[in-house]
């Protein structure tokens, strides 16, 4: 019977490089950024890495495919190097692989990284890529914005929510990030704005504005994980853990029945349900000290808020006006900014949000730590609300 992975396997170290629009540097800078830091933190020799596991998203822009652009970036000791790719989700699938394969004792110490340079592709946004052969034939054709607008339309029709309190509360989702990134020198976006900035910007896709939608940025970040004994063994103290590790994939229910009316994340609902089940978190509004959740647009955060049962269903508008998620709040959320300051490098995403919760769970978040958290829960989320990949990761300090 499966038994999870609940403090089997803890964080000996990490690292993440500054985000934004990194001309000055490669795939491979970006990588060496990342890595220094995060086996400085570990406080371990190359030769002591037992595998890693790679995530990277438009593969044929700048990085490339396979292991071998990590292992010889970072002069690796000839380890097996697995690269993964789940769409945005990527960095929490690597982060899977090494923390399973602690688990399951195939190594002592492993690591997982994930780096996308998206400003060299030339877009504006992400670059289209490919679904396969037959889904295009029955898939609508939609950009980003216009897909997470209608879950804006879903929500709103279904919980009778006026559209001018709804456009408040997003607004307020970015303003809350945005406060929190001008404290972070590593985010891409570092200046705080106001409600009249954000309810005035361009309309992207109603009711979405500029605010409301995350950037496209050059960032990576770093893990490295082990198991308690070996990172004690090590001189290593207040261990941070994971709890919980869960993914739901979409199986085409959404999109081809009617029994999703568009208005949530039906994979987040599972993979949340799993994952307290297995931390053994039986009241997550008590359980959750702070949160990092995948903030593509500001309407995914508050939605998201009611798929991890911090809110109740329709009441995500009000708990956010009521500044609930702020960092003086009840379950603050995108301390370090979110996607919405960072920017959103496709392979490196779900790696640099644990970074946060890993830095504010040991102390050392600087001018955006909290006062005492235990524990911390990562929500990387692939794809579009009707086809998706979701990851939810929960860490805490061992034995919390």
């Amino acid at each position: 019977m499966a038994q999870g992975i609940k403090d089997k396997v803890a964080i000996l170290g990490m690292g993440c490089s500054k985000f934004g629009e990194r001309w000055d540097a490669s795939p491979e800078d970006l990588m060496l950024e990342a890595y220094n830091e995060a086996m400085a933190d570990a406080g371990i020799a190359p030769d002591q890495l037992g595998a890693a596991w790679f995530s990277t998203h438009i593969d044929d822009v700048g990085t490339g495919r396979g292991g071998t652009p990590m292992g010889i970036a970072l002069r690796l000791p000839n380890i097996g190097v697995t690269r993964v790719e789940n769409f945005c989700a990527g960095g929490s699938e690597a982060i899977r692989g090494a923390v399973y394969a602690v688990a399951a004792g195939a190594c002592d110490i492993a690591i997982a990284l994930g780096v996308e340079k998206l400003k060299d592709t030339g877009y504006g946004g992400l670059p289209v890529a490919t679904v396969g052969t037959y889904i295009p034939q029955w898939y609508p054709n939609a950009v980003a914005p216009a897909n997470f607008a209608q879950l804006a339309s879903a929500y709103r029709a279904k919980h009778g929510i006026d559209a001018a309190l709804l456009k408040r509360a997003i607004s307020h989702v970015s303003i809350k990030s945005h406060a929190n990134g001008a404290k972070n020198p590593k985010a891409h976006l570092q200046k705080a704005i106001t409600e009249e900035q954000c309810m005035k910007a361009p309309t992207i896709a109603a009711p979405l504005g500029l605010f409301d939608c995350c950037g496209v940025s050059d960032g990576a970040a770093a893990a490295i994980v082990t198991t308690p004994e070996i990172a004690r063994a090590l001189g290593k103290k207040d261990l941070v853990t994971f709890k919980a590790l869960q993914v739901a994939v979409s199986n085409g229910w959404e999109m081809q029945s009617n029994g999703w009316d568009g208005s949530y994340f039906h994979t987040t609902r599972i993979a949340a349900r799993r994952a307290y089940a297995e931390a053994g978190i039986a009241r997550p509004r008590e359980g959750i000290s702070m949160t990092a959740v995948h903030d593509c647009f500001s309407i995914t955060e508050l939605v998201t808020m009611e798929d991890l049962g911090l809110s109740d269903e329709g009441r995500a508008v009000h708990d956010v006006l009521d500044g609930d998620f702020d960092a003086a709040g009840r379950v603050p959320c995108q301390i370090d900014g979110g996607l919405k300051c960072f920017g959103h490098p496709v392979g490196a995403s779900g790696i640099r949000m644990l970074y946060e919760i890993y830095l504010q769970l040991q102390g050392r978040a600087g001018p955006r730590q909290l006062a005492s958290p235990k524990t911390g829960l990562v929500h990387n989320l692939g794809g579009q609300p009707s086809q998706n990949i979701c990851s939810i990761s929960i860490v805490g300090q061992e034995g919390a």
